[in-house]
């Protein structure tokens, strides 16, 4: 993630936000400037902000009968669990609290006081938001009373007599580093290579992959308009039979994109920029020895420039991961990788879910919360790490 920019310039000199802790615990908010450069007010913001967080956790450790439930978690998340977890933990443990527990504390009581009824209705409300978000806020809060107990600021943990609620597992499968990197050396000499790299690189969904045109490309931003998608099409017979109209005829077409928010612009790596080129070269061929070649501009089409059949690339994928002991995936696994990546890459989920196009941010919660547990990750984007061979 890119560094958070902290100083700003005004009347002819740098300054940085600043936040005070006053005696009546409340925060008092600043700013501080008369910096001569931006490196300058930079260092001074970041002396201040540990100066404010140690000055936090000393007048919470010192005033422990006096800390509300809200107070307490985020010292606990910022100073505790934080620095014992990994990034994608953590960005799944920040999502759980400021939004889903925090927007529905309505009364921030004080922390020896919770008790099981105050957090039964707590985590129920969680429960409106999305189905997995009762388990994981009972998870997270269960972690910090804990804790709680450990240093000394409870004696008894009231998250344990709460209700229990399933927890949702999404049936997602993914690659792990060492087998991504054999997949992509296997399907790099293959003819769905660049559509692999799509669903990997770019998260799109089989349809939007398979209905792509050039003209959707912009090769000097490097970016792709994802603004239609491949689906079957069936037509009706006018008889019926026992069961009801008889399927008369299928066939392939475009339609809009699954949601609104899958109407995107996404910026793509330079290696599908290459392959890109790589494709335009190999369909003009096809038109030159194919006088039956109908052109739609598509970027993945058959010889003859037709759609491809839906199941194709799947088929192919299956076929690869069989053939060389692979688990099995399928195109939407490809999308799932492109998830995990960015998971990893400390992207948080509101910028993934718009990556992805999905409806909200509750849907990529539902998706990936499970995937954010995990301790095996792809570190990289394969790009910088994998190479074809020449």
């Amino acid at each position: 993630m890119k560094k958070k920019k902290v100083a700003f310039f005004e009347r002819n000199s740098w300054y940085h936000r600043t936040k005070t802790l006053l005696p009546d615990h409340s925060i008092k908010y600043g700013k501080k400037g008369g910096f001569k450069s931006e490196k300058e007010a930079e260092e001074s913001y970041f002396k201040m902000a540990e100066e404010f967080e140690r000055s936090v956790s000393k007048t919470i450790i010192e005033n422990k009968n006096k800390v509300t439930l809200k107070r307490y978690l985020i010292y606990w998340f910022e100073n505790i669990y934080s620095i014992r977890i990994e990034n994608t933990t953590q960005m799944l443990g920040a999502y759980v609290l400021y939004d889903l527990i925090f927007p529905n504390i309505e009364e921030d009581i004080l922390l020896k006081y919770i008790n099981i009824d105050y957090l039964d209705i707590l985590i129920k409300k969680t429960s409106k938001i999305c189905e997995s978000a009762p388990n994981k806020s009972r998870e997270l809060l269960n972690i910090a009373f804990k804790d709680a107990i450990e240093d000394g600021f409870i004696n008894i943990n009231p998250v344990e007599g709460t209700k229990a609620y399933k927890r949702k597992k999404a049936k997602v499968v993914v690659f792990n580093k060492k087998e991504l990197k054999k997949f992509l050396r296997l399907v790099s000499e293959g003819n769905w290579y660049l559509e692999i790299l799509l669903g990997i690189f770019c998260g799109l969904r089989k349809g939007e992959i398979l209905a792509l045109k050039f003209s959707d490309f912009n090769i000097e931003k490097q970016t792709l308009k994802i603004s239609r998608q491949l689906t079957t099409c069936s037509r009706l017979s006018d008889e019926m039979d026992k069961i009801g109209f008889k399927v008369e005829e299928y066939s392939l077409g475009t339609k809009r994109p699954k949601t609104n928010n899958s109407y995107r612009i996404i910026k793509v790596p330079k290696i599908i920029i290459n392959e890109l080129e790589i494709r335009k070269e190999y369909i003009e061929n096809l038109k030159r020895i194919n006088s039956k070649f109908i052109d739609n501009d598509l970027v993945s089409c058959k010889e003859n420039g037709g759609f491809h059949a839906f199941s194709a690339l799947n088929n192919y994928i299956t076929k690869i991961c069989n053939k060389n002991n692979l688990p099995c995936i399928t195109v939407h696994s490809l999308r799932h990788m492109f998830a995990t990546i960015l998971l990893e890459r400390g992207v948080v989920l509101q910028k993934i879910s718009g990556l992805l196009g999905h409806a909200s941010i509750q849907t990529t919660f539902e998706l990936y919360c499970d995937i954010m547990d995990e301790s095996e990750k792809i570190n990289k984007f394969m790009n910088k790490n994998f190479k074809k061979k020449e």
